[in-house]
């Protein structure tokens, strides 16, 4: 039986309909039917097939070690069709799968940190075949966390949005309870963002973005007030919301405007986690650093152990699930088009 997957065969053209083997697990392996497979931003950088370093510098899929045809999706839940040997969860789990895998034996990876290993980076979607597909290859049972009653269409986002949010908010600390986030970005992400922030416990959000409509949306999904990016008087405004100046800013966008709004409305002491990869290159003046107090730090994904936690949080009910618009799995060229052209509210998720 054939297992359909659409995939990455030529950068900035359609997505292709393929047919490959359906996967036979081996060892701790998982098969899964795909329940829902999140269409993230970070996706149009690989369809794309480039990284903008800045200067006129690319960084390509090449470079990355990525090869085509390539199934995109690193946001999958999915329904537990069959395991390997080794393995002993059940058929008819349904689950939530950890993507960001790296090598498993380096020092990076048994202490917590696969997401940031760089002995051999496994990331599904990315470097190997990921969820816009009717079954996923799971490389360990490990990496499925079972959903419970939890919708897998709501809950597919967790694996990339959720845990790429959560595990950058938590490098404020306790912060976030006492003071107002600063998030650049108000796509998919950071939705996701206000609905973790609401769920840690935090003051709020203040949302920066350049498009009305995402901001209007923002504002009817809890966030404090929302700033448009290109104002003149954007850092003003910003300074004004948080009484003086930002003390936590999320990037989740990630050009040099953002980030250097960012830098422009922090108060001292203040610090930017940078998340997006919009791409481009920052110029700031080095003294910023000791005479501001500031700090500039990037986050990539989240670990296993914070995904867990995110759907404990979801499954008490605690973290609510953003809204979602649910296509088929066919449609999934059309997703990323659509993605692309800064037409999505809140995020797509695949469906069989």
């Amino acid at each position: 039986m054939a297992n359909v997957c659409y995939c990455v065969t030529r950068h900035n053209e359609p997505l292709e309909r393929m047919e490959m083997p359906t996967p036979e697990p081996k060892g701790a392996e998982v098969l899964i039917r795909m329940t829902g497979a999140g269409v993230c931003h970070s996706d149009i950088h690989i369809w794309e097939g480039v990284y903008d370093l800045g200067s006129g510098n690319k960084m390509t899929l090449k470079d990355r070690g990525i090869a085509l045809p390539l199934t995109m999706g690193h946001e999958i839940a999915g329904e537990v069709i069959k395991a390997g040997p080794d393995a002993k969860i059940k058929a008819g789990t349904s689950v939530v799968v950890y993507p960001w895998l790296g090598c498993g034996e380096c020092p990076t990876c048994k202490r917590g940190d696969e997401n940031l290993c760089t002995v051999k980076t496994r990331s599904m979607g990315v470097f190997q075949h990921g969820g816009y597909a009717e079954q996923v290859l799971v490389p360990h049972e490990r990496y499925c966390i079972p959903l419970g009653t939890l919708d897998p269409a709501e809950a597919a986002p967790l694996a990339c949005s959720g845990v790429t949010t959560y595990s950058a908010l938590k490098k404020f600390g306790d912060r976030i309870k006492d003071e107002p986030v600063v998030i650049m970005g108000a796509g998919g992400l950071g939705h996701m963002a206000l609905e973790v922030l609401r769920a840690m416990g935090g003051k709020g959000a203040i949302m920066v973005d350049i498009d009305a409509g995402k901001r209007k949306a923002a504002v009817e999904a809890g966030a404090l007030s929302a700033v448009d990016g290109t104002a003149p008087d954007a850092a003003k405004q910003i300074m004004e919301l948080t009484g003086g100046g930002a003390h936590c800013v999320l990037d989740l966008v990630g050009a040099p405007s953002t980030i250097g709004l960012g830098v422009a409305a922090l108060r001292k002491g203040g610090d930017i986690v940078v998340v997006g990869l919009y791409g481009g290159e920052l110029k700031l003046p080095t003294v910023y650093f000791p005479l501001r107090g500031m700090g500039v730090r990037g986050s990539y994904v989240g670990t296993l152990p914070d995904l867990k936690e995110l759907v404990a949080l979801a499954q008490k009910g605690t973290l609510k699930p953003i809204k979602v618009t649910r296509r088929k799995l066919a449609e999934a060229s059309d997703a990323v088009y659509d993605l692309k052209a800064g037409k999505v509210v809140g995020r797509v998720v695949l469906v069989p």
